[in-house]
């Protein structure tokens, strides 16, 4: 990690304060960037800033749910007047929701995963980019998924995938309008990852549309069924987000040990 330089870099990190956001917010510190983590869990925010500060790096938190414009924009607000700049931003805050057949699907289910994972990610896109361009550009994280991707077999997760493969749209989107202003965009689509996500899964009655499946040897050949780190996905999000890749815009990347590939 210490080879990939983010030095003076302000970047923001929402869904920062636990899992892949709590590793990414962990690993961009340890490269020289200044954290700032957007969530709504005040507590746990401090928590993991406390841990950085207390491992020598930088950083802090500005409280806002991804799904309320007004508070987003406050949050960058707090950011640009305690930082004076934005130089990178990783779209990360998510939910998995629930996974449930689609006619037992509520709207109110379907709504919440799109408000927090699409429209989500777009907010604090169009909150952040006007202080990306007058820094003379910067770097966008999108984080997706397989599902949605690479992957559809995942019965019920129907909303999730949704929002997944709109957000894989919108990053593609933005890299093509946003490379005249020196911005590059890219996605990273997680296979499993060591998270509480999982836990938080609402799942209903899939045995009903499951469609068996046989994977003898683990269904993530690298590791043979062992789920990813999320410091694994803070190394790919860190070179990203640096010089290294400064030719790299409207990529996707699948890290998953090859998960996607076989489901």
């Amino acid at each position: 990690m210490m080879e990939i330089e983010l030095n003076g870099q302000v970047i923001v990190v929402t869904g920062g304060s636990e899992g892949i956001g709590e590793g990414i917010a962990h690993g961009l510190a340890r490269c020289g960037a200044t954290v700032v983590i957007l969530s709504r869990d005040e507590q746990q925010m401090q928590f993991v800033v406390d841990s950085i500060l207390d491992a020598g790096g930088d950083a802090s938190w500005v409280a806002a749910d991804v799904t309320r414009s007004d508070q987003v924009a406050d949050a960058i607000q707090q950011t640009i007047d305690r930082h004076s700049r934005i130089d990178g931003l990783v779209a990360n805050a998510g939910i998995n929701g629930t996974w449930a057949p689609v006619e037992e699907l509520t709207p109110d289910d379907w709504r919440k995963t799109i408000d927090v994972n699409l429209t989500g990610t777009f907010l604090a896109v169009h909150h952040c980019v006007p202080h990306l361009k007058r820094a003379g550009g910067g770097s966008i994280v999108v984080m997706a998924s397989i599902n949605g991707t690479r992957t559809f077999s995942n019965e019920g997760a129907s909303a999730y995938a949704a929002s997944k493969a709109g957000q894989f749209a919108l990053a593609k989107m933005l890299a093509l309008e946003l490379a005249p202003s020196k911005i590059r965009v890219n996605v990273i689509c997680p296979g499993a990852i060591e998270s509480n996500i999982h836990e938080k899964t609402n799942r209903e009655d899939l045995e009903r549309i499951e469609t068996p499946v046989i994977f003898p040897e683990g269904k993530i050949p690298l590791t043979g069924g062992d789920f990813g780190t999320p410091e694994q996905v803070a190394r790919l999000t860190a070179f990203l987000m640096s010089d290294l890749a400064d030719h790299v815009t409207g990529t996707p990347v699948w890290i998953d040990g090859g998960q996607s590939l076989i489901q």
